[in-house]
């Protein structure tokens, strides 16, 4: 089994790395692979797909089984998560398995064809604001039909600061060379 987390990575923080870590400690993964959304995803303050993917590479240099996935950086348009999900299988042949906070459960009916996210891939929820993943889930028409897709670890705080990091420039949030980086190139001094 693959783990794949995605994310705008907008930059890289320690709580990102902390997902890696966790994740690769309770399950039986042959590899973690990080998948950066493309500028063509509707966020429009993320910083370039180039300056976002290296500051992965070296947020993630010294771990195992870890991978950077370009599939989405390549796109030209924003296909969404099924589309994703359904290449990195195909890629790969092998079982694949999709990292997200809890509070993903609030809008994830919306996201473009669920259902077939649900049915073919299971679907890692890790713990975030102390919500009740299990009642979301069981409340949620779409996401009841589905109980055996999800893989839950309540006891994992996912507390992911990107956007902390954006507005104080703390650097206590990231890697040292992901901030040396980030102040070389002059990064997100724009917002």
């Amino acid at each position: 089994m693959k783990i794949v987390f995605g994310g705008a990575f907008n930059p890289v923080t320690h709580a990102h790395i902390e997902v890696y870590k966790y994740v690769m400690s309770k399950m039986d993964a042959s590899e973690f692979i990080f998948l950066p959304v493309s500028n063509a995803y509707t966020k429009s303050e993320l910083e370039s797909n180039f300056n976002r993917k290296n500051m992965l590479e070296i947020a993630t240099v010294d771990y195992k089984n870890s991978t950077i996935s370009d599939l989405e950086l390549d796109d030209s348009d924003y296909l969404g998560t099924y589309q994703s999900l359904i290449r990195l299988s195909d890629k790969y042949n092998t079982d694949i398995a999709f990292v997200v906070g809890a509070d993903n459960l609030f809008k994830m009916h919306k996201w473009i064809n669920i259902h077939g996210i649900l049915s073919e891939f299971k679907i890692i929820i890790l713990g975030r604001s102390r919500i009740n993943i299990n009642k979301l889930i069981n409340e949620d028409v779409v996401l009841n039909k589905h109980l055996n897709s999800f893989i839950i670890y309540e006891d994992f705080e996912l507390n992911i600061s990107s956007t902390k990091f954006r507005e104080t420039f703390d650097k206590e949030l990231v890697d040292s060379e992901v901030y040396e980086y980030i102040i070389k190139n002059e990064l997100y001094r724009g917002e």
